[in-house]
C-alpha cells in the first residue's frame, strides 16, 4: 500500500544529527525513514527546496492562553495560530491567567470544552496547586493533568494565590505520591524589594527583583523536593548563577529539571531603553554577561530545555502607567517567535539546529511524558516544520498571530523563517485540526 505522504530533505535533524532523509506517513505517523533518494509509494510526496531543513514540531510546555475568562489577552485560537506560525505543533497550558484557574476537574472541564473546537496544534494543560486545592490533586492528576504549576510569591492575579512554605511541602509530597510533574515560579517574595522601583527607570525594576530572589526561592525547591523524593521542575529561569546549585541537586539525585526562555537569550539590561515596558517579565531580563552564562548552561546540559513562558495581555495592560515598569503588566507573548529568536543566538554562538532542536522540541517532550511528539522518528507523530535557517525576518506585529499587537521583538531582526509546519503529516491551515491531549494518553 502506498503512504499518505512522503518527506525528502536533504537536510533534517534526526536522531541527533543532521542528515539527508525520506519521512514516510501514514495515518498520522512517522512509519518509516529512508534514505533521501530511496524509491517509496506515495499518495503525496513534497520535496524541501535546498535552502530549507526539515525539523520535528516544536513542543512548548509553557504558554498562558488565559481562556477562558479574559480572552481579551489571548485565546485557544489566536495561541494556537501563532504556535503553528512558529513551528510549535504542541503546548502544555498553564493553569493561569484563565478564570477560573485549573485548579479543579471542573475548571478543567470547562477550559477543555472552550478549547475543543478552536485548537490549531496539539494542547495538553497544566494543573495548578494553590492553598485551597490541595486536597485534590490527585483528581486532577486522574483527569490527565501533565503536572502542577505554583507560586513562591504573588502570582499577580488574585484568584491564583501562592503557597506558603507548610503548604508548598505538603503540596510537593502530594505529587511525590501521585508521580506527578511539579513545575514552580521560583522567586523568594521575602526578598522583592518594590521601594528599589523607580517608575519608567529599568534599572530600578531590575534591582526590585534581585538574583537572590531566585536563588532563595530554587533553593527551598530542592530541599523540598529532596525531603519528599518528588519530581520538579524551575520554570523560567532568569539567573544563571543559580545553576551550580541546580547541578549539585543533580548530583545528589534529586530529580529537578529547569527551562529558560528566548527573552532571556536574547536581551540584556544594559540596552532596555526606559519606559521599555513591553520588555517587562518576572523574574527579570538581566545583563549581558548573564545571558551568556546562560547560553554556555545550556550547551552544557546544565539548562535543560528552552520554552517561550508567552504571557500575553493587552496592549493596555502593557503600557499601563506610561511605561511605568511598576504599574505595567509583567509577560513577553513570543510563541510564534522563539524558534527565530533562539536559532539568531544560536547560530551567533555556533550552536547548531541539532542543538535548538533538543532544547525546544525533544526534551521539553521528553520532560512532560509526550515521547511520540518533538522528534523524527519510526512511532512518532508527523509533526513536521519546513525551516528556512538562512533566511531572515524583520519582526512586525501587525503580522503576528497573538491577539494583541505587542511584542518585545516589534523591529528586530531576526534569522530563520518557519514556511510550513505539519501536524500529524497535514499542513496547518485555517482549519482547527489539533486534538486536546491527557497525560499518559497517546
Amino acid at each position: 500500500m502506498a503512504a499518505d505522504l512522503l518527506v525528502r530533505a536533504r537536510r533534517a535533524v534526526v536522531g541527533g544529527s543532521e542528515r539527508a532523509v525520506a519521512v514516510e506517513v501514514t495515518g498520522g505517523v512517522i512509519t518509516a525513514l529512508h534514505a533521501y533518494d530511496a524509491e517509496v509509494e506515495a499518495d503525496v510526496v513534497v520535496e524541501l527546496a535546498d535552502d530549507e531543513v526539515l525539523l520535528p514540531g516544536l513542543v512548548d510546555t509553557h504558554v498562558h492562553v488565559n481562556e477562558p475568562g479574559r480572552t481579551e489577552w489571548e485565546g485557544f485560537a489566536s495561541a494556537t495560530r501563532a504556535a503553528a506560525a512558529g513551528g510549535v505543533t504542541t503546548i502544555v497550558d498553564m493553569p493561569l491567567n484563565s478564570i477560573p484557574p485549573t485548579t479543579t476537574v471542573a475548571a478543567l472541564d470547562e477550559k477543555r470544552a472552550v478549547a475543543r473546537d478552536q485548537v490549531h496544534v496539539d494542547v495538553g494543560f497544566w494543573g495548578g496547586a494553590v492553598p485551597d486545592n490541595l486536597d485534590d490533586l490527585a483528581g486532577l492528576h486522574d483527569a490527565g493533568v501533565f503536572g502542577f504549576k505554583c507560586f513562591l510569591l504573588d502570582s499577580g492575579v488574585e484568584e491564583f494565590p501562592h503557597l506558603e512554605r507548610p503548604d508548598f511541602a505538603r503540596a510537593m509530597q502530594e505529587t511525590a505520591r501521585l508521580g506527578a510533574l511539579f513545575i514552580v515560579h521560583a522567586e523568594d517574595g521575602d526578598l522583592i524589594d518594590d521601594d528599589r522601583l523607580a517608575g519608567r527607570r529599568y534599572d530600578g525594576f531590575l534591582a526590585s527583583r534581585p538574583r537572590v530572589a531566585e536563588e532563595s526561592a530554587i533553593h527551598t525547591v530542592i530541599e523540598v523536593a529532596r525531603d519528599a523524593g518528588a519530581r520538579a521542575h524551575i520554570v523560567h529561569l532568569s539567573d544563571a548563577d543559580a545553576v551550580p546549585m541546580l547541578r549539585a541537586a543533580r548530583a545528589e539525585g534529586v530529580d529537578i529539571s529547569v527551562e529558560t526562555c528566548p527573552h532571556y537569550l536574547t536581551f540584556d539590561a544594559e540596552h532596555i531603553a526606559d519606559g521599555a515596558t513591553e520588555l517587562k517579565c518576572c523574574p527579570p531580563i538581566r545583563e549581558a554577561d548573564n545571558r551568556e552564562e546562560l547560553w554556555a548552561s545550556l550547551a552544557m546540559g546544565d539548562i535543560d530545555l528552552v520554552v517561550s513562558d508567552h504571557s500575553p495581555c493587552t496592549v493596555e495592560l502593557k503600557a499601563r502607567g506610561d511605561g511605568d515598569f511598576g504599574a505595567a503588566w509583567g509577560g513577553i507573548a513570543s510563541v510564534q517567535l522563539g524558534l527565530p529568536a533562539v536559532w539568531s543566538g544560536a547560530v551567533a554562538r555556533g550552536y547548531s539546529l541539532v542543538d535548538v532542536v533538543r532544547w525546544m522540541a525533544t526534551a521539553p517532550a521528553d520532560r512532560v511524558g509526550l515521547v511520540h511528539k518533538g522528534r523524527i522518528e519510526v512511532g512518532a507523530d508527523a509533526d513536521l516544520v519546513r525551516f528556512a535557517p538562512d533566511e531572515e525576518l524583520t519582526v512586525d506585529v501587525a503580522r503576528l498571530h497573538h491577539k494583541n499587537a505587542v511584542s518585545a521583538y516589534a523591529g528586530r531582526r531576526l534569522r530563520g523563517v518557519v514556511r510550513e509546519t505539519w501536524l500529524r503529516g497535514a499542513t496547518i491551515g485555517e482549519t482547527p485540526t489539533g486534538r486536546l491531549l491527557r497525560r499518559g494518553q497517546p
